[in-house]
């Protein structure tokens, strides 16, 4: 079925419906934060944005190649220290929305950004947690947005960085075992997993396919995970992107296609 979006722009204008007028989202650079923006531009006027950096409440004039580039403090209400931003706001129970991504991701909604095979003797050494773990854990709700492949949906992250729901230890002992209540995390953890072919909830903690987009099939999007994915009774169609809604990505929020690719 021919299209006339990108996978990019159907995961932004995806992403954006997620957020309502209001929220306090912790964003950060790329399809989060153009998301982010296409839904202040139109149906959350009031969308509040903080990032890691510590730009509070800003409105860049561009879309910003980094959490440290200067459009950030555009017009922003504050710049805190990252202290501040973690201890005060995200900790402090604030953020209602946090978006995350990474490597791996596996059907708890644990998310790897820290090595891809052994933790002593990697493979692939990959540029850590961030932020992300406390966005994760103290996050109201969080959002994961990721292209779907065999090696980023996982049935056993290589290493979890930051918690979903629940994990099962790789090995014989019950190290690492354990759910958000046992951990103490205050946050609902992750809520939907925004990808490429669709849109997956979680039910009772596990991965659940909810959602595909217009022209996929079941055995497109089976075929791109790494386990076997639940498919919930009734698969919902989503809409595709509106025009306007494409425009304002490809015309005000991304001319450079620097995230849209």
């Amino acid at each position: 079925m021919a299209t006339n979006w990108t996978s990019s722009e159907m995961m932004a204008v995806r992403a954006s419906q997620e957020l309502k007028d209001n929220e306090i989202v912790f964003v950060g650079i790329g399809l989060p934060n153009l998301a982010c923006n296409l839904a202040r531009v139109t149906h959350a006027p009031n969308l509040f944005m903080i990032y890691e950096s510590g730009a509070v409440g800003t409105v860049p004039t561009r879309v910003p190649v980094s959490i440290g580039d200067p459009t950030l403090v555009t017009d922003s209400l504050s710049i805190a220290s990252q202290a501040d931003i973690f201890q005060l706001y995200l900790q402090g129970g604030l953020i209602e929305v946090g978006f995350l991504g990474g490597a791996q991701v596996d059907r708890y909604g644990n998310i790897n950004t820290t090595v891809i095979g052994c933790y002593d003797n990697p493979s692939v050494r990959l540029p850590g947690s961030g932020g992300a773990c406390e966005i994760a854990i103290h996050s109201q709700r969080l959002l994961i947005i990721m292209r779907m492949s065999p090696k980023s949906f996982v049935e056993k992250c290589d290493y979890v960085t930051s918690p979903g729901h629940r994990m099962v230890a790789k090995h014989p002992s019950k190290l690492g075992q354990g759910t958000r209540k046992d951990w103490g995390h205050p946050g609902r953890g992750p809520v939907k997993v925004i990808t490429d072919l669709g849109v997956c909830d979680f039910v009772e903690g596990e991965m659940v396919l909810t959602e595909m987009y217009p022209g996929v099939t079941e055995a497109q999007v089976l075929s791109a995970c790494g386990w076997k994915l639940k498919i919930a009774d009734k698969i919902a169609l989503a809409e595709p992107p509106a025009e306007a809604s494409l425009k304002l990505l490809r015309e005000k929020l991304d001319p450079g296609k620097l995230f849209l690719g």
